[in-house]
């Protein structure tokens, strides 16, 4: 990164004066970039003595500017509050749009209204035409890193103050804002400040990219592993046909080219992976390496649509493809009698305001189960809203839940933030992974449930709250109870129904429920070939019902246009090692004879009655039948 220093020649004050007297900027005086800025100054027609002029912004005004900037704000909050919390004793910290208009300000803003400049506020725009040589409007001029020291702006009343500004780009590379660092006095030590605020514009960057393109995959490479999850590492969004939508600056740098040459093209011309190599790796979640013309990277896969990936499948399955819905409790349950009665249980108690817990292991589906259930119940008109606990940071999970007050903390938002609790008023509020929920804040949900009111953070005046509430975890809570990591009085406050949500390697329906997600995938007629459905059903599914979805994806974006089943030669390499190397465990053996002991005790203690053993096991008869058969080949 390079540094900007100032000539020994410059000397502000002293070309200042001599443009007051003569009328025109004398050469030799100040920096090169701060004599252009100057110059522009003066062409628009701004005086260097000019006072204040505080245009009031209407607060309808501040709000819709504020909307209109949302992701911007949203993506650089962290990095506000970071550097408010760091530099904000001496320092203001500002953010302002493409058009040098001030968004937001952290920091002892005081002293600027003590020294009369309150003209940098929310809502004031400090573009070059308006205010002059200023770090805010030049840096979006110049499009790039700008630090003015005491006596460069062009307004004589901020001489005592020095600023940095670093621009902000958006995934497509056009300006979308400016970050800003100003005090009082000297800039003094320009590596630091100036290195400190192009990390948090990466950050800022790195976060606006992950947020525009919730349904492409994006992904991260470097060619150094240690590199991946920091801001220097490259990020690239891809359409699911496998095209390349958009780079991020450090992308460009470590591929060593412009947007214009990336953009466009083809992952497998690129960097020689095929979007079905991809979508094998997907599944797993690991970091991969890969030999390009640009050299090795390693990447990894930062964020997989939600949706089906109905552009990877024949466009006549595409047309017959149903919207993509939440199955029905009654589809979830299909094949499995005890499943089936523990969500109509479950469906049940919602409706008699009881809370529900959802358990089971990760990738089995909870969120879609908390979503039936919603739909299923009298709320399903209103919110649902998820929350999960152990994806927010532990600083950020109160505010995220109870929302606060303007002014509520150093660095809240103008206007304060509406919580997940408030937002879920009247509906469902789901909290995923509550067993990693902090127990400071689990006594504050505790009175929350008990009392069904909240109070945002700042407020005085508690508002009611009408929810019904599921909550999931893949912890065992009992457990979390007994080693105080989980409150006993919240854990029998939310445990109102639990339901067990069985992992897929110890389902019975596993051809039933591949038949149910190839129809919701878009695959609707496809069937397996015996081969395939063995290889399937020997599999252990460590990660579950997601891991299973995202295969059939994988194989059905495999398929030409009119085929209609599935089988060996759909499967690519690294996926097939993965299935013949991942069948059920040894023990499994061990498994099939305890539940086959266990079949002939129940047979042996209801007389051989097979309908009166399947119940006292929990089972249908016909899956009774089906072990025994299994177990008796």
């Amino acid at each position: 990164m390079s540094t900007i220093k100032t000539a020994p020649t410059s000397n502000p004050r002293l070309a200042r004066e001599r443009l007051s007297i003569e009328g025109r900027l004398p050469d030799g005086f100040l920096r090169a970039e701060i004599d252009a800025s100057w110059r522009r100054s003066l062409g628009h027609g701004v005086t260097g003595n000019a006072g204040q002029e505080v245009a009031l912004t209407s607060a309808a005004s501040l709000d819709l500017l504020l909307a209109n900037n949302r992701p911007l704000l949203d993506a650089a909050t962290a990095e506000l509050d970071y550097l408010g919390a760091r530099q904000g004793q001496d320092s203001l910290v500002i953010l302002a749009n493409a058009d040098a208009t001030i968004l937001t300000i952290q920091g002892e803003s005081a002293v600027l209204k003590q020294r009369g400049l309150g003209d940098i506020a929310p809502g004031t725009c400090w573009s070059e035409a308006a205010r002059g040589t200023n770090a805010l409007g030049t840096a979006l001029v110049e499009a790039r890193t700008v630090q003015i020291d005491c006596g460069e702006h062009f307004l004589e009343r901020l001489s005592d103050f020095s600023c940095t500004s670093v621009p902000i780009h958006c995934p497509q590379g056009e300006l979308l804002g400016v970050l800003d660092l100003t005090r009082q006095g000297p800039l003094g030590r320009l590596p630091d400040r100036t290195a400190l605020l192009a990390l948090a514009v990466m950050q800022i960057e790195s976060r606006l990219f992950m947020n525009s393109f919730p349904e492409q995959i994006v992904l991260a490479f470097h060619n150094r592993r240690q590199y991946l999850d920091s801001c220097w590492q490259g990020l690239l969004a891809v359409s699911l046909d496998g095209r390349i939508l958009a780079v991020s600056n450090q992308a460009c740098q470590l591929l060593r080219s412009d947007r214009a040459g990336l953009v466009g093209q083809r992952c497998d011309s690129l960097l020689g992976l095929r979007i079905e190599q991809w979508l094998a790796r997907l599944q797993q979640g690991q970091c991969d390496s890969v030999e390009t013309a640009k050299g090795a990277f390693h990447y990894k896969t930062l964020h997989v649509p939600q949706r089906p990936l109905a552009l990877s499948v024949p466009a006549t399955a595409r047309r017959n493809a149903p919207a993509s819905t939440t199955p029905s409790l009654e589809v979830l349950g299909a094949g499995n009698a005890r499943f089936a009665r523990a969500l109509r249980m479950a469906c049940q108690g919602l409706a008699n305001d009881l809370p529900v817990v959802l358990l089971g292991e990760t990738g089995s589906g909870k969120e879609v189960v908390a979503r039936a259930l919603h739909q299923e119940s009298a709320r399903v008109g209103k919110p649902f809203i998820a929350v999960n606990c152990a994806a927010i940071p532990e600083g950020l999970i109160e505010s995220e839940l109870f929302g606060y007050r303007e002014g509520a903390f150093t660095g809240s938002r103008r206007g304060g933030m509406v919580g997940r609790l408030q937002q879920a008023h009247g509906g469902t509020l789901f909290l995923d992974e509550v067993g990693d929920m902090p127990l400071a804040l689990q006594a504050r949900l505790l009175r929350v449930l008990q009392e069904r009111k909240v109070a945002p953070l700042g407020a005085a005046q508690e508002q009611d709250l009408d929810i019904a509430l599921i909550c999931a975890t893949h912890r065992d809570l009992k457990r979390q109870v007994q080693d105080q990591h989980f409150r006993e009085d919240l854990y029998y406050r939310i445990n109102g129904i639990s339901v067990n949500l069985p992992a897929l390697r110890e389902r019975d329906d596993l051809p039933a429920l591949i038949d149910s997600l190839l129809s919701r995938l878009g695959g609707q007629g496809v069937r397996l070939s015996d081969e395939l459905a063995q290889l399937l059903h020997g599999y252990h599914w460590p990660g579950n019902i997601r891991q299973l979805e995202m295969s059939l994806r994988l194989l059905l974006a495999m398929r030409e246009a009119g085929e209609q089943v599935l089988g060996l030669d759909h499967v690519p390499d690294n996926l097939l090692d993965e299935l013949r190397g991942g069948e059920r465990p040894a023990r499994h053996e061990s498994l099939r004879d305890n539940q086959l002991e266990l079949i002939r005790q129940a047979l042996d203690r209801h007389h051989g009655n097979a309908t009166a053993a399947a119940t006292a096991l929990g089972i249908s008869r016909a899956t009774l039948y089906r072990k025994l058969k299994q177990m008796n080949p």
